[in-house]
């Protein structure tokens, strides 16, 4: 077998190949063989047609089949020869194939980048040594009060910190708002609108000007639209609301009391803000390791200046630019909206993808040198856990799973987390006040 290599770009190569003209007769022989074995013709037992007759029958098969088992098996050798890694399926073209002559054909694959393995023990990384205090604890024990907080309606003028009930006309230049910004229709009118009276919400300087209404009282607001509002056709200009109140709602949180913790399962207040203690500092460790985990890992993949297989950036940045628009339609978000951020939508999506595949390369050659695997029962576990975050049987799982090359996107996921784990594991770690932290 002859094999020449050309490069064509840093992480694609032609390979041409040539099989000698013996090795082809004696694969059209050993698979017209099988075919003898298995061919079922009239008036001939399984496997006694004359193999005249058998090739007759069966010589585009036959002829599909050799060339399918010589390619494979030169590609592979190919490969194996020439120390090369294919990281997807080649491109095949066939220049010559038939009985009694050399098999040419040209395979275009794209190969894993070359580069250094820079060293990734000893990279370093600051720990944030924030702790939970006691301020902590009870402003995550007033968001649980605010979750129990009840609105009373009072028959008094609104003030700050109330809730209002309203009815509301929007209009610009003495059009109504839609006449300007199409898709601005909750802006433009509403009834029976909750609105918080904190200068922070809806539509700055609105709900202040609520102060000292009653229910039922009218009254003109006018308001100017900021420079980066939301609907960016109203922003810089200005509006004139006619409001009226419908009610006035008081906000009353619940008493911080035994029966309070009560409602959250604890056994009383001091439990309650043992609890809350606790899933704060779970918090703190996530967060904590999160940054360590992105600290080491920007730290190595900065260190390695490689080229990156072009076909595997762009399959990565389709999948995310999917995801991303998928996410995006479920929140509501128009298409045009979505279409007027394509560029920068799919800018971000090959930056991330140009991320995921170094870093798909650097962590398999770390997995490599340290001998890290993955073993069949960590799969197993992780399939157990997804089975039951999702509430589906696992065998279920596994068939959507296997429809996208999901069982192997697994493999992958767990041997990531394996060498990072690694990485952070041998960090050189700095503990560092916040104030004291970049």
């Amino acid at each position: 077998m002859n094999v020449t290599v050309e490069n064509l770009s840093p992480c694609k190569k032609l390979i041409r190949i040539e099989v000698e003209a013996l090795k082809v007769d004696e694969t059209f022989a050993e698979v017209t063989k099988g075919f003898q074995r298995e061919a079922r013709l009239p008036g001939f037992r399984p496997g006694k047609a004359p193999k005249e007759m058998v090739v007759k029958r069966y010589e585009a098969d036959i002829k599909e089949e050799a060339k399918r088992k010589l390619m494979g098996e030169a590609y592979r050798k190919a490969l194996q020869e020439q120390k090369i890694t294919a990281v997807l399926s080649p491109e095949i073209e066939e220049t010559q194939f038939g009985q009694g002559q050399a098999m040419q054909f040209v395979a275009t694959v794209e190969t894993a980048p070359e580069f250094e393995l820079p060293e990734y023990k000893g990279l370093p990384a600051k720990r944030d040594t924030t702790a939970v205090t006691q301020e902590d604890i009870e402003r995550a024990i007033n968001l649980l009060r605010d979750r129990q907080a009840k609105f009373d309606t009072v028959p008094r003028e609104v003030k700050l910190g109330d809730y209002a009930i309203v009815n509301y006309t929007g209009t610009c230049d003495g059009k109504p708002l839609t006449d300007i910004a199409p898709t601005a229709q909750g802006l433009t009118k509403k009834e029976n609108f909750w609105i918080s009276i904190d200068p922070k919400t809806f539509i700055p300087g609105f709900a202040e000007q609520l102060v000292g209404m009653k229910a039922a009282e009218k009254r003109t607001i006018n308001v100017d639209f900021p420079a980066d509002f939301v609907t960016p056709l109203l922003a810089g200009k200005k509006g004139v609301y006619e409001v009226e109140v419908v009610e006035v709602k008081e906000r009353v949180l619940p008493e911080l009391n035994d029966e309070f913790a009560k409602s959250y399962d604890a056994e009383n207040l001091e439990k309650l803000r043992e609890g809350v203690r606790a899933d704060l500092q779970n918090e703190l460790n996530v967060k904590q390791t999160r940054s360590l985990r992105e600290q080491v890992v920007d730290g190595l993949l900065s260190k390695v200046k490689t080229d990156l297989p072009e076909t595997m950036i762009e399959q990565e940045t389709r999948n995310i630019v999917y995801n991303i628009v998928h996410e995006n339609q479920q929140r509501g978000v128009s298409k045009e909206m979505i279409d007027a951020e394509k560029e920068k939508i799919y800018a971000s999506a090959n930056q991330t993808a140009k991320e995921r595949i170094k870093a798909h390369f650097v962590f398999n050659r770390i997995a490599d040198k340290e001998g890290t695997r993955v073993e069949q029962m960590e799969v197993a576990g992780r399939l157990q856990a997804m089975a039951a975050q999702y509430k589906m049987p696992v065998d279920k799982l596994i068939k959507e799973l296997e429809k996208n090359d999901g069982i192997n996107e697994i493999y992958r996921q767990l041997l990531q987390e394996k060498v990072i784990g690694l990485l952070v594991q041998n960090a050189k770690i700095e503990d560092v006040a916040p104030a004291a932290k970049a």
